[in-house]
């Protein structure tokens, strides 16, 4: 698989490595999903956030959709390793979005990027790398979790833990590498899974969480995780018009086991991402507050909301907000803990903004994509 190199920036040298997956083929009209004629292919930007902006160092085609939580792409730690999944494919004759059940494994090493696959029995959501590189974990729809071993650039389906008979949706290790948390999406709650050596067990402890458990960040201070709740619009086959009203995001305490839920907040409606900065200070949400809905919804909205919350003394508390893209997807600090990266999927773009005074400020620069940008994480820290 052909890479392209966008700008000049070795895999050697420390870096902020976070990747974005991008969806070439769909694209919301006036609320309404539509399917181009034509498409550019999906594709997998990988970008170093060590400078601001970013820089692409290289673009990769894949197989990604909107569809799902936007955490399904991860990179190694050393930045040389990516796992893609939610592959889909639109049957343009058939007028029908087919959902594969295969994550890919990218080979960043080289100067030609290399995509392999591997079956999964499943579609898969949410990914992600353990911080020493050596896990990974799939979320399924089917209700299970793949385990992943790696060694080297060599990823190899290592067994399956069964959670749910319905779908999950977000997965992240805690910085310890010990646990892995997972949003039940239709079951509601949080999953405790416990890292055993190479093994990974559930350790049947669940966490409250609000309405259809979304996206988890994982602070680096080892203190916080953050579960966004999509709400109504996140359960399979709700009837019944849904009018942008308020969801939440769920805080937890990972500093001690068993861990607990110590706060719920209230956001915009469909907050599709939250992110916790790396130093446990900040939460980001990504509301999409009635920009995914037709204008004629009287919660319809053309903007979304990115809003900031800084925790003080264990209570998260709003301080700042900013507009966002519309119906805008995946949302991430850089490892500095002053930048957030935002996906604007409408937009087709990456957006920009800083952390001022304990303000969130809209840069204003937009990096522009082939494709809707989907999901987006960094490297563990």
């Amino acid at each position: 698989m052909a890479a392209f190199w966008l700008a000049a920036a070795p895999l050697a040298h420390a870096a902020d490595w976070i990747v974005s997956g991008n969806d070439g083929k769909y694209q919301r009209v006036q609320g309404r999903d539509t399917y181009l004629a034509n498409p550019p292919a999906d594709t997998l930007t990988v970008l170093d956030a060590s400078v601001f902006p970013p820089k692409v160092v290289r673009s990769v085609e894949v197989e990604n959709a909107v569809q799902g939580p936007p955490q399904a792409v991860a990179i190694s730690p050393d930045g040389k390793l990516a796992l893609v999944s939610a592959p889909t494919r639109y049957d343009q004759a058939n007028k029908q979005l087919l959902m594969d059940t295969f994550l890919q494994v990218v080979d960043l090493s080289g100067a030609d990027a290399a995509v392999s696959k591997i079956e999964l029995g499943s579609h898969p959501q949410a990914v992600a790398f353990s911080p020493n590189g050596k896990l990974g974990v799939v979320a399924c729809v089917d209700g299970s979790v793949r385990v992943l071993n790696i060694e080297g650039r060599t990823v190899k389906l290592a067994g399956s833990i069964n959670l749910s008979s319905k779908r999950l949706s977000g997965a992240s290790f805690t910085h310890d590498g010990q646990h892995v948390l997972v949003s039940l999406r239709d079951e509601q709650g949080v999953a405790v899974l416990n890292v055993q050596g190479e093994q990974i067990v559930d350790s049947g402890d669940r966490l409250s969480a609000g309405v259809a458990p979304y996206t988890i960040d994982v602070s680096s201070d080892g203190h916080w995780a953050v579960v966004s709740n999509v709400g109504l619009a996140g359960l399979p086959g709700y009837k019944g018009r849904i009018l942008a009203d308020a969801d939440t995001v769920s805080l937890i305490d990972v500093s001690k086991a068993p861990f607990k839920t110590v706060q719920h907040i209230t956001v915009p409606s469909v907050p599709e991402s939250v992110a916790i900065s790396p130093n446990g200070q900040w939460i980001a949400v990504q509301g999409i507050d009635g920009s995914n809905m037709t204008p004629d919804n009287p919660g319809y909205h053309a903007r979304g909301k990115v809003v900031l919350f800084q925790i003080d003394k264990g209570v998260a508390r709003k301080v700042s907000e900013a507009p966002a893209g519309a119906a805008s997807q995946g949302l991430v600090f850089t490892q500095d803990s002053q930048h957030l990266i935002a996906q604007f999927n409408v937009e087709r773009q990456l957006a920009f903004y800083d952390i001022k005074h304990g303000k969130l400020v809209d840069t204003g620069k937009r990096l522009p994509l082939s494709g809707g940008p989907s999901s987006i994480r960094s490297t563990p820290r």
